[in-house]
């Protein structure tokens, strides 16, 4: 009896742990730009963690609002011939159905659009896919809208139309691809056929598949449209894109752009799905306000925006690798179909990404054959690290696949290829930077003794020697990861009281960007050196990004949005700094000493120009630089229900010099944590049909309190000053997710143990090695690889003995 009670003692010590999990964060301040590069916290996170900081949906409805709901497709291809509802009479509260016959006279049909193409907002007589929008429900409560949304009846006809395109395979034999435009096509590097030449061992078309990923954010898809006077349209929207969404809500409706103003604050997550799919929900409010003359809003639910979202691009990848005895890799090719759905969106970029990516371990040459597939899915969009979670994944399964095949530690193998500076400026180019940029060499070391890694082989190994049915492994893994630099608009103001006001292109998601755009604002105007510039952060607002207030704004998204607001800011104060410096220097004859608050007065008594706008356009030669970082993940299995316990994560990320190692450590944590749903936990399942079955959180599973590290080590890297950054500063936002791939390795690395040790069980003393662990590495997946039939080979074992 004590010893049942002992078991259970130990069962609730694993298994009751408290919610305060252990970790250790390492950031680094610098006082040389002062207030810029200090941990100061983020902007609004007071307001954000009480529910007072106001997104879309909190804008209280105008008088005589309406509500809309989007009617989907259900059938992948199919003509439409009328939308009608199940019941005889209309349901409740129903103003108007809108569909693309309602597009006005010199409009367009058209819902978004990129520099590669457009989509339509609605249908017209065929529809191309499951989840297309085919009309939009207006009624008098977003209730009644979502109610008849799900009445409605699409009368659909497949009579004489070609069978859909559903896979990657079929695209292929009807040769139904999007172009990749000459100036986003990867280039392939080295001598593929001499590489091969040079290789002791080779491997040939091996497969891999990667899935797909819902954005998964907390607020939905969501707009609000108001008609305004002079045949005006104003749009609170929650998007990554305002100025793509300005031009495309004018073409819908036929009318000039400054007829149109798209207001954002923030957006309450994004990662890529507020960027192109929140435009058409946007567009289609517009489009019924102006032809109803009333407000008209929507909040997409859940389960209707998971099932219209698209998400992350599934792929099937083939490679064919040469490599030697001692485990270099001499050559990769790669055959890679991505599943792009029904339009381009962005998706031609994504064979650029996956090579940038790849590019992280020296391959000797490389070459592949890369192919974008129109199919009959919804539109697969940018998601964050699009292409590049994928490609930095794809370099690590072919580093196992060949230390498995010549029996070596896959350590060892990833050590053997990783690049010099010589290499990484052949593989890299001009992104490489100078050879004391490259620091990833003392990032691998230092994280090799900071996490204890190679102590921690060893007791793992020994830990694994004394457990049968739970399984441990560990895994060490770099990324290389490359961004670029885009034009971004600037806007800073001084007011009478001195209090500054700042307008930027990028948008607010909850990654920070305000609060280094305040810092940056603080730094720069601080330089004219007057009394009480120390004092300029708690002067300094930012304020929503309005698209006739500040045009040019872009898009917010591949991790440099921060960095370049913050320098279009440092511009414009730069030259309000410029325009108050004499006027400062003839005070300072009169008077001791000159306060910010007199000077500014003083300016607007003589006329100074106190606002300035600016537009930042990054060199060319420096546009593109390089990421790096590295990860160590122990994980503990279960062999009986294929659980997967992270035990321990340790990350070192470098950030040059950071604006804000608060806000940049947040990312890097949070960016890991969706890594590890895409590799692990979160199954974006379809049917044969293409439609969404995990349509929710009880069949969709994003990481929680059980499924995070049960201990996250993190340090913020302050490397050494990178002239050609800004204010020496790298971005943070997305590479860090490529890192969790280390917990994936890991999972591997212990199934691996728990298939030699039922080899051993059976009498085997060959190594059983040749294994591919599936994405996401779910509960099923590692039980099955584990062997279903354990349990009984442990039972003919005991009753042998």
């Amino acid at each position: 009896m004590s010893r049942v009670k002992g078991n259970c003692d130990n069962f609730n010590a694993v298994h009751h742990q408290s919610l305060l999990l252990p970790a250790k964060q390492v950031i680094g301040s610098s006082l040389k730009h002062h207030p810029v590069g200090e941990p100061i916290t983020k902007t609004g996170a007071a307001i954000q963690a009480s529910g007072e900081a106001v997104y879309v949906d909190d804008i209280p409805s105008p008088a005589n609002c309406l509500h809309g709901a989007l009617i989907y497709s259900t059938k992948p291809l199919a003509r439409v011939k009328g939308v009608g509802f199940k019941s005889c009479s209309p349901p409740n509260g129903i103003v108007a159905l809108i569909s693309s016959k309602d597009i006005p006279k010199g409009g367009e049909n058209i819902g978004s659009k990129t520099i590669f193409g457009t989509e339509p907002l609605f249908a017209d007589d065929l529809t191309r896919c499951v989840g297309e929008r085919i009309a939009l429900v207006v009624a008098d409560t977003q209730r009644h809208a979502d109610v008849a949304a799900n009445l409605a009846l699409v009368d659909y006809e497949t009579k004489h139309l070609e069978a859909p395109i559903l896979t990657v395979e079929e695209a292929v034999e009807r040769s139904s691809f999007f172009e990749v435009p000459p100036y986003v096509c990867p280039k392939p590097i080295g001598d593929f056929s001499k590489g091969m030449a040079e290789a002791d061992h080779k491997i040939v078309s091996a497969e891999i598949r990667l899935p797909s990923q819902y954005y998964f954010y907390m607020e939905t898809q969501t707009a609000l449209a108001v008609p305004d006077e002079d045949n005006c349209m104003v749009i609170y929207t929650s998007n990554q894109c305002p100025e793509f969404l300005h031009s495309t809500t004018a073409r819908c409706l036929g009318v000039t752009e400054h007829s149109v103003r798209v207001i954002t604050r923030r957006v309450g997550g994004g990662f890529g799905g507020k960027a192109m799919k929140a435009i058409p929900i946007a567009t289609a409010c517009a489009l019924a306000a102006q032809k109803l003359r009333r407000p008209v809003r929507m909040y997409v639910n859940r389960k209707t925006d998971m099932i219209m979202a698209g998400g992350r691009h599934p792929m099937k990848i083939n490679y064919t690798v040469g490599f030697k005895s001692d485990g270099k890799i001499t050559a990769l090719h790669l055959d890679v179909l991505v599943n792009a759905g029904m339009v381009e969106d962005a998706s031609p970029v994504l064979p650029l990404n996956i090579v940038a990516a790849l590019k992280k371990y020296d391959w000797g040459a490389l070459s592949f054959d890369m192919k974008v597939c129109k199919t009959n899915h919804t539109s697969k969009s940018t998601m964050r690290a699009p292409g590049e979670v994928q490609g930095s994944f794809i370099a690590e399964a072919v580093i196992e696949h060949v230390a498995s095949s010549i029996s070596m530690e896959v350590d060892a193998v990833r050590n053997r290829n990783l690049h010099t500076h010589n290499s990484l400026s052949f593989f890299y180019e001009d992104s490489a930077g100078e050879p004391d940029e490259y620091t990833l060499p003392a990032i691998w070391q230092n994280l090799a003794q900071s996490s204890s890694f190679y102590q921690r082989l060893e007791m793992v190994k020994q830990w694994n020697d004394s457990h049968e049915w739970r399984k441990r492994g560990v895994s060490r893994l770099p990324i290389v990861h490359e961004v670029s630099l885009r034009p971004t608009p600037g806007k800073v103001s001084i007011l009478t009281d001195g209090s500054i006001v700042v307008e930027v292109g990028g948008i607010e998601l909850g990654q920070g960007l305000w609060t280094k755009v305040k810092q940056m604002a603080a730094f720069a105007l601080g330089l004219i050196q007057c009394d009480g510039t120390e004092y300029l952060l708690d002067k300094v607002r930012v304020i929503q990004s309005d698209s006739l207030s500040l045009i040019q704004g872009g898009f917010t998204a591949g991790s440099t949005t921060s960095e370049t607001s913050c320098e279009a800011v440092r511009l414009c104060c730069n030259i309000l700094v410029e325009r108050l410096t004499p006027l400062k220097e003839t005070l300072q004859k009169q008077m001791s000493s000159v306060t910010w608050d007199t000077l500014v007065l003083q300016a607007y008594a003589q006329a100074v120009n106190l606002s300035a706008s600016t537009f930042y356009v990054p060199n060319f030669t420096s546009m593109r630089y390089l990421n790096y970082g590295a990860a160590v993940s122990e994980v503990e299995i279960d062999l009986l229900t294929g659980e997967t316990t992270i035990l321990q994560s340790d990350i070192i990320y470098d950030c040059g010099q950071s604006l804000n190692p608060a806000v940049d450590l947040g990312q890097i944590e949070g960016a890991f944590v969706q890594g590890i749903g895409f590799f692990m936990l979160e199954e974006y399942l379809t049917n044969t049909e293409g439609m969404v079955i995990a349509d929710g959180t009880w069949t969709y599973k994003i990481p929680t309190i059980d499924t995070i590290p049960k201990q996250l080590n993190v340090e913020v890297m302050n490397s050494g000053h990178h002239q050609k950054r800004i204010l020496s500063s790298k971005a943070s936002g997305e590479p860090p997710l490529l890192l969790a791939a280390s917990v994936h390795c890991a999972t591997r690395a212990a199934i691996k143990e728990a298939r030699q040790q039922l080899l051993r069980w059976s009498g085997l003393d060959e190594p059983d090695t040749m294994f591919q662990l599936s994405v996401p590495a779910t509960m099923p997946v590692v039980k099955e690889l584990c062997g279903l039939d354990i349990v009984e080979k442990y039972l003919m074992r005991s009753s042998a003995a």
